[in-house]
């Protein structure tokens, strides 16, 4: 990360965006989609996507978690998943997990680990065991399992549902791998099956 980038940014936006894009930009914004990814600085939705400015409305959480619906102790994740379906009116909800996560890690293990870390031990529930499988392919598994049970906690919020249920708004699974670049999408029909690649 370089400070000239940030002064050379305003002369290359100018120059590659055209000012009807911009001043399009500037009026407001209607994103395809509300992407729910990780924290992990490795995990770039713009760059899984292709995705340009005004494209996606992100909500980055440690872990990917979605919390459960309780509008009267709002968060802020909360706050952004409502404004997205109600107020931006979203057609699409990506959640979007990932290889070599560490929260997940964390998690699987009891949050061992996380004992100088509270509120991160708090926000992932940490409530696996100590026998939990750390092999590569036991973590991929259990993020898998994890983003399947994210999309199950939105499926909760009863206006995710309602628009659900009338066909305006569909949820999806992705799982990225780190070392490859490749997306898998999780089944809509099969909820057990393993995920495919997109």
């Amino acid at each position: 990360m370089s400070f000239e980038h940030f002064v050379r940014h305003a002369r290359r936006h100018s120059s590659t965006v055209p000012a009807a894009r911009r001043k399009q930009l500037a009026a407001g914004q209607r994103p395809a989609a509300l992407f729910i990814g990780c924290s992990d600085s490795r995990v770039v939705p713009s760059q899984i996507t292709g995705a340009e400015p005004g494209t996606l409305f992100e909500l980055r959480t440690a872990g990917n978690v979605v919390p459960e619906y309780a509008p009267h102790s709002a968060s802020s994740e909360m706050a952004t998943i409502e404004y997205a379906v109600l107020q931006l009116r979203v057609p699409d909800i990506i959640v979007c997990g990932h290889s070599h996560c560490g929260a997940v890690t964390a998690r699987t293990v009891a949050g061992r680990g996380l004992e100088q870390l509270p509120a991160l031990r708090t926000w992932l529930g940490a409530g696996g065991t100590d026998g939990a499988d750390l092999t590569d392919p036991g973590v991929r598994a259990e993020s898998k399992q994890h983003i399947r049970v994210q999309l199950r906690t939105l499926r909760e919020y009863p206006f995710i549902r309602e628009r659900v249920e009338a066909g305006e708004l569909r949820l999806h699974g992705w799982f990225y791998e780190i070392d490859t670049g490749l997306v898998y999408v999780c089944p809509q029909s099969a909820e057990d099956s393993d995920f495919l690649p997109l």
